[in-house]
């Protein structure tokens, strides 16, 4: 199973037992039904957003202390201009 598989599946899985807590067949207080239940994909969604820009700025963070990783990247960023220049286009 590849890993978008396995995602979609987790996701998937993740809103049945969703819907199934909004429509009351998984019983709940009813509070947490009407107030809390509701607001899960939206508190879901700011979670992964807070996720994925903290590891973000950290990997930017960091990218310095990849030596292997940031002359690699040096190198194609050489080669890139190489191949425009070859292409008429000063960079």
């Amino acid at each position: 199973m590849t890993k978008a598989t396995q995602a979609l599946v987790f996701f998937i899985a993740l809103h049945v037992v969703w819907f199934l807590i909004l429509t009351g067949h998984i019983p709940t207080s009813p509070r947490f039904q009407e107030e809390v239940a509701p607001l899960l994909p939206w508190w879901s969604m700011v979670a992964f957003g807070s996720y994925a820009l903290g590891t973000l700025g950290y990997d930017l963070l960091t990218f310095k202390d990849k030596p292997k990783k940031y002359a690699e990247l040096m190198q194609q960023i050489e080669e890139a201009k190489a191949d425009l220049k070859t292409k008429g286009i000063t960079v």
